[in-house]
């Protein structure tokens, strides 16, 4: 039987408590139990009415008992720790300093370099930060609290879009706005128009990362958009420029960035693929709880 096709009832749930069902039928249970929190309560008042429910009660008592002068002694963490941990390790690693040198090594190429192709390499890059945030936002390796918000009820999808949220709300203004500090490239899109990529490129991986696991599906996500930028400008045209000395084809990077982020058809299209994958995530959500998502091999 599946989980979903029967119930505990009060007989099978005394019995269990009695340790009188059989192998089979406690397997099924205590498998039942798991996804069914209306069965979970009837077996756990079946145990408490029960002879052990005596000892059960001893048992807590002398852990409250315990525990509470520890709990009381134990220093207060301040809103501000809390927010910067559960913002989780992007915002207290190496990611947070990239983007921040990103944006300002943008700014000092334009005005300490005279480099007029600033903003069009910025918008190259803006779209895979916020990706490379989200896949070290849920990383054990990198998050010392790992095993215990793995472990608590908001420990899966929500700990997750948090972190995830705190990723963006750094990373798209930053570069937004070191985007909009450069001076205008001839061709290149304005500097807001990554915004809704890098949404939907951030979505993508928590999407496609319930299949094949975060760390895979960002690293497959980042490439990929790589070589849809890079592949066109190295072309004859840019293979020209890189030729006569110039530091990038810029008018070719802004012309297929205009292409890929600017416009009615293009903005439509990074609109439907966020709508999608943030379908596809509430989906399959649940598996945003399992070991192959987030464990340290794999994101």
């Amino acid at each position: 039987m599946t989980p979903t096709s029967w119930h505990v009832d009060e007989t099978l749930a005394a019995s269990y408590t009695a340790g009188t069902v059989s192998e089979p039928d406690a397997w099924s249970l205590e498998k039942h139990v798991e996804a069914c929190g209306a069965c979970a309560v009837r077996v756990s008042a079946a145990v408490r009415r029960g002879a052990a429910g005596p000892v059960l009660a001893d048992v807590r008592a002398a852990v409250l008992t315990t525990a509470a002068p520890a709990a009381s002694a134990a220093p207060r963490v301040g809103p501000t720790a809390r927010l910067l941990w559960a913002a989780g390790p992007a915002l207290r690693g190496a990611w947070l300093l990239a983007v921040v040198l990103v944006a300002a090594g943008a700014v000092a190429l334009a005005y300490g370099a005279d480099f007029t192709g600033a903003r069009p390499v910025l918008l190259a890059l803006a779209p895979v930060l916020p990706v490379a945030g989200v896949a070290v936002s849920y990383r054990g390796s990198a998050d010392p609290l790992y095993e215990i918000a793995a472990s608590t009820p908001g420990g899966g999808l929500r700990l997750l879009l948090t972190r995830t949220a705190a990723v963006l709300a750094v990373s798209l203004p930053l570069l937004t706005l070191a985007g909009a500090a450069l001076p205008a490239s001839a061709g290149a899109p304005g500097a807001a128009v990554w915004l809704l990529p890098g949404l939907t490129l951030s979505l993508a991986v928590l999407a496609l990362g319930t299949y094949v696991g975060c760390r895979v599906a960002a690293g497959g996500l980042s490439a990929a958009w790589v070589l849809a930028v890079t592949v066109p400008v190295l072309g004859p045209t840019g293979g020209a420029a890189w030729a006569s000395g110039g530091l990038a084809p810029t008018a070719e990077l802004s012309e297929h960035l205009a292409r890929y982020l600017a416009g009615p058809a293009a903005q439509s299209g990074w609109a439907a693929a966020a709508v999608l994958c943030a379908g596809l995530l509430a989906l399959r959500r649940r598996s945003v709880e399992f070991p192959a998502f987030h464990q340290v091999g794999r994101i």
